[in-house]
């Protein structure tokens, strides 16, 4: 597995760092009850716990929660129900020693989530939606990963077209971290994530799974969620989210074979084993 990435190997999430010299397994926390995989499953406060504790177990690295869907099509929620459905679940997290990231697009979300005890922010507008998420984003001193998609949920699959979808990705990837570095939060705290299926069809998907090592020229961390998604199921036939393992798995070794430091996935075992095979057979020894 090449080492695309040479800067700092090192995020700090309020003390707790994280090395990225080794890949890591972002495990998915859904508290919704309508995304694409598994919403409503979690929707209870209890079992979003219980389901965190099983994915800590089983590896993960980091625990990404998130109370808003954001699958195509999707209708935004209140920021109070938004908060209703994920700060207690941080809160209930919190002391577990392991990074969480609050999965939101609003300011007010996002602030009352680190107060609660979450050390990232994961925002699939990149920081765009909400005017006061950069000021938060400054002020709290948490690392950000910065997410391309082509407009909101409710209109990005309506026809998405680009002129060169890998350039005009890494370009606007490109503005938001120079954005954020102009309003004082410093580069070794980006994580930039090019957005698979968010305002992208099959052919354009491929193309940025095929050549996620250009991102890598964006000179931060890239983390990408392939998990269980539609254009997986285009390709297999697989028409129920939760019975695509194999593909999920399959895009997600092409990701690390090209270097992506962060893989965000709903199956938090298999993955760690398709990590530790790829790591091991890479360095001729058991590295993982």
């Amino acid at each position: 597995m090449q080492a695309f990435f040479n800067q700092s190997h090192t995020i700090n999430c309020r003390g707790n760092l994280i090395d990225l010299s080794k890949p890591k397994v972002m495990g998915v926390m859904n508290v919704t009850p309508d995304s694409f995989s598994d919403g409503g499953v979690y929707i209870d406060p209890e079992k979003s716990i219980a389901h965190a504790l099983h994915m800590i177990g089983a590896g993960a690295d980091i625990i990404d929660i998130g109370g808003e869907s954001t699958k195509p099509g999707a209708l935004p929620v209140s920021i109070e129900v938004e908060k209703e459905r994920v700060i207690p679940v941080i809160k209930a997290l919190s002391e577990k020693n392991i990074p969480i990231s609050i999965d939101s697009r609003n300011a007010d979300v996002m602030k009352e989530a680190i107060c609660a005890g979450a050390d990232i922010i994961n925002d699939v507008s990149a920081l765009s939606h909400d005017p006061d998420s950069i000021k938060i984003a400054k002020e709290t001193k948490v690392p950000v990963i910065l997410m391309h998609a082509l407009g909101p949920p409710e209109t990005m699959q309506n026809n998405p077209v680009y002129e060169n979808v890998l350039l005009d990705i890494y370009d606007y990837l490109e503005s938001r971290i120079n954005f954020c570095i102009e309003a004082g939060i410093p580069r070794n705290r980006i994580i930039v994530d090019p957005g698979i299926g968010f305002g992208k069809t099959i052919d354009h998907n491929l193309q940025i799974i095929s050549n996620l090592a250009l991102f890598h020229g964006l000179g931060v961390p890239v983390l990408v969620g392939v998990s269980r998604k539609s254009f997986i199921g285009k390709i297999t036939g697989e028409s129920m989210a939760e019975n695509r393992l194999a593909g999920s798995l399959a895009a997600a070794m092409v990701c690390l074979e090209q270097g992506a430091q962060i893989i965000r996935v709903h199956d938090v075992m298999q993955t760690r084993q398709v990590v530790a095979v790829l790591q091991s057979v890479s360095s001729g020894k058991v590295t993982f």
